[in-house]
């Protein structure tokens, strides 16, 4: 089963793919939000799309970056499609990695049911 991970910068895809790889899954990152092509997430059929996702204060936190609001809009606007088909959203700013990555793998094991 193949699981693309989608979001905006600094939402912790690398993070996740990486726990998610580490826990058996075949997870890959989409590049999405550098994308204008509204499809991008799907061109490797994946079988569940997750959509992460972060406030610009919890990416601030996260990493330094030197891009604002306006930027993270743009992102977004690249991410209206994959959020429209995800599978799965979540809101990161509150959960450390661990529990991001708990949350796809509970919801992977009920999709899997």
């Amino acid at each position: 089963m193949k699981i693309a991970v989608v979001g905006v910068c600094a939402s912790g895809k690398t993070t996740l793919v990486a726990g998610l790889k580490a826990a058996g899954y075949d997870a890959y990152n989409v590049a999405q939000e550098h994308s204008g092509i509204h499809d991008f997430w799907a061109k490797r059929h994946p079988d569940i799309l997750v959509m992460i996702d972060a406030t610009m204060p919890a990416i601030r936190k996260r990493r330094t970056v030197y891009w604002n609001e306006d930027r993270l809009a743009v992102q977004h606007k690249r991410l209206a499609d994959a959020r429209a088909h995800a599978d799965l959203y979540i809101q990161t700013d509150n959960y450390n990695a661990e529990q991001v990555r708990d949350k796809v793998i509970n919801f992977v094991n009920k999709y899997n049911k």
